[in-house]
């Protein structure tokens, strides 16, 4: 499944923030620099949804605070229900 993602780098500690114009908004720690802010994404993900790093790469938006996370496994509605986004 093919996630949208507003990514908020440097803030003071990781978190779901809710939605933002239909992108999952999430805030993390490390900095926007040399790819921190992405791998603390990826960690972050895979540890709310329970699943291994290997399985959630970032598909676009390497430089660009708006992702698409691709998630090898899970169901849509499991990924919703994991962020606490709206399943219906």
């Amino acid at each position: 499944m093919l996630l949208p993602v507003k990514v908020v780098p440097g803030a003071s500690r990781t978190r779901f923030m809710g939605e933002w114009e239909g992108r999952a908004k999430i805030a993390v720690a490390a900095p926007a620099e040399g790819g921190k802010a992405n791998k603390a994404l990826i960690a972050f993900l895979a540890k709310r949804l329970g699943v291994r790093k290997n399985t959630i790469a970032l598909k676009s938006g390497t430089t660009s605070p708006l992702k698409t996370i691709r998630i090898d496994r899970g169901q849509a509605e499991q990924v919703r229900a994991a962020l606490g986004l709206d399943v219906g």
